[in-house]
């Protein structure tokens, strides 16, 4: 073979497959979807029956991908501000081009000012989009091992103790429990779930501890409850006290409330021992990715996180389970009109699809 026809045909050979470009214009449908709670869910913020979460659908060459958020009323999100925020900007939005996630959601970010969960439920839509053009599931795409996703928690809201009580033998299949706390019935709480299981327990104060010697009382007591570790015992804007606690306790302490952003990261570092990420608070899938690996640079342990939410969103978080120490993804089965089967739970563990995409199958309306 002569060298100039050798040349032509290895550059032939090396040369990427072109991927078919996306159509010029994009199709998007924004919903908002009320899921009802199996139990009244309640914590130190607040309490009810339903959730309302924000969709978004988001069509392009003949492929939708599905994305949802679920807003946060602490940071005046709700599903009404998401959907005003992404149709001011629809125009742009249908005709990005979705093979350029990165850049379209950098651009989205730049655009959409607060309204996090919007954020986050069309970077999941998009991702979504992406992996079902390329025929894989997401974690694939992420260059992830789904078999080493971790047992979730269930969660056990605030309640009455014989509520408390048959919540924790509904979550019989879950080797690990997660207790809401932080009012003034945190001993009858714990002594509830501990008078029908000796699992080991994790718990969630949401800010609610009225002091550092508080904190320090009541986190010295849950330990020897069988307390694994605890949330966010003091509000988020007071660091400097978590020092304080840190040395008077012997279980990890992990920042919620106080954990949004990638920038929040390093702020937080010197004060918790771990952080807890969500998807809805950050502003998608891209941004948590961003999030697990900064916190893994400071070594700092990763827990990941949801809210009250549909198949959608905790089938999206799943994806980068994997990646992290502890899974706190039940959001979904919490309510009892799920629009989606998506990730499954099988003995507490995560148990991610390997449909393309999300791998989400619609259920009968």
């Amino acid at each position: 073979m002569k060298r100039r026809t050798f040349l032509g045909t290895s550059a032939a050979m090396a040369a990427p497959v072109p991927t078919k470009l996306a159509s010029k214009k994009s199709g998007l449908v924004l919903k908002t979807r009320r899921l009802k709670l199996k139990h009244t869910w309640t914590t130190v913020m607040s309490s009810s029956d339903y959730r309302d979460t924000f969709y978004v659908e988001f069509t392009n060459g003949g492929v939708t991908g599905i994305g949802e958020g679920a807003p946060i009323i602490r940071y005046k999100e709700s599903a009404e501000t998401c959907t005003a925020a992404l149709e001011a900007i629809r125009p742009w939005l249908e005709s990005a081009d979705p093979w350029a996630f990165a850049k379209f959601m950098q651009g989205a970010f730049q655009k959409i000012e607060g309204n996090w969960a919007g954020k986050a439920a069309l970077d999941i839509a998009l991702l979504d989009w992406v992996g079902k053009k390329l025929n894989i599931p997401l974690w694939r795409h992420f260059g992830l091992d789904r078999n080493d996703a971790p047992v979730t928690t269930f969660s056990i809201g605030i309640d009455k103790a014989e509520v408390v009580r048959q919540k924790v033998l509904e979550a019989d299949a879950f080797p690990v429990l997660k207790v809401k706390v932080g009012l003034a019935n945190d001993e009858e709480m714990i002594a509830s779930v501990r008078a029908v299981t000796k699992k080991p327990l994790r718990v969630d104060a949401n800010e609610g501890f009225k002091s550092k010697e508080e904190a320090v009382e009541k986190i010295n007591w849950l330990e020897k409850q069988g307390v694994e570790f605890i949330e966010q015992p003091l509000p988020a804007a007071n660091l400097e006290d978590m020092n304080w606690i840190r040395k008077r306790v012997h279980m990890p302490i992990i920042a919620d409330e106080a954990c949004l952003h990638p920038s929040d990261i390093p702020k937080l570092a010197p004060h918790f021992d771990g952080v807890n990420i969500k998807i809805d608070k950050c502003g998608g899938l891209l941004e948590g990715w961003r999030m697990i690996q900064l916190a893994r640079s400071l070594n700092l342990k990763v827990m990941l996180g949801c809210m009250v939410s549909s198949s959608v969103a905790v089938t999206a978080a799943a994806q980068l389970s994997p990646l992290v120490d502890y899974a706190d993804l039940d959001g979904f089965l919490l309510i009892s009109n799920d629009p989606y089967d998506g990730v499954k739970v099988e003995k507490g563990k995560l148990v991610l699809p390997t449909g393309p995409g999300l791998g989400l199958k619609a259920r009968p309306a």
